[in-house]
């Protein structure tokens, strides 16, 4: 029998690999887009970790997604950093969610208020990419438009306060396998998984018509 972060992991592999691919991201990582795009990006980020991590400490006690809550992981910080950065002292004032960010940060919100379990399943498909192929778009982000290395304008992928990320990734399994809940609820958490991929896609895909590369 495979354990629960195993089945969660193959279940979402599609989606996964969906949205790793989608012609913004590869266009954005292959260099053929310019740094606004990459800051508009940003922005869109800033909603869905807003709500992540505004709902984070209500849920801090309750069994399932309380051992998940942990402040080395919390975003929303450096994301102001690199907003600032990227869009001036100012960068509020022009912030606006794409419709397809909006409906991805209130999907977060929803399971916040009304489900602990379906919380995890957008915790566990933003954080962990974002300690995996994160790193990959920092890399490229560093080399592409010059950001200091770990710096400004890429502290979002940066974990300070995680020493060890194959470790923590493990520990993080470990919490997974041990989500006290029934396999019901387990499959409805793997769905969850595979709908905040596809959310996560369809923001790339509103990004990528809003930043056509011209033929």
């Amino acid at each position: 029998m495979d354990s629960f972060s195993t089945l969660i992991r193959t279940a979402s592999h599609e989606q996964h690999v969906e949205a790793e691919t989608s012609t913004f991201m590869s266009d954005l990582l292959g260099g053929r887009l310019g740094v606004d795009a990459y800051a508009r990006y940003t922005e869109q980020l800033w909603f869905v970790y807003e709500a992540l991590e505004s709902g984070a400490p209500g849920l801090a006690s309750d069994p399932v997604a309380g051992p998940f809550i942990r402040q080395e992981l919390m975003r929303l910080p450096s994301l102001e950093r690199d907003l600032a950065h990227l869009r001036g002292p100012d960068w509020r004032s022009g912030l606006t969610a794409l419709p397809a960010t909006r409906a991805y940060a209130e999907r977060v919100a929803d399971c916040v208020r009304d489900w602990p379990a379906g919380y995890v399943a957008h915790h566990y498909t933003r954080y962990l990419g974002d300690l995996s192929g994160g790193q990959i778009i920092r890399d490229k982000a560093e080399k592409t438009w010059g950001f200091a290395k770990k710096g400004d304008g890429v502290r979002f992928y940066v974990f300070e306060e995680i020493g060890n990320p194959a470790a923590f990734k493990r520990s993080y399994r470990e919490l997974l396998d041990a989500v006290p809940v029934d396999d019901l609820e387990k499959q409805r958490i793997v769905t969850e998984c595979k709908r905040a991929f596809a959310l996560n896609t369809d923001v790339f895909r509103a990004l990528g018509e809003e930043f056509p590369l011209s033929a």
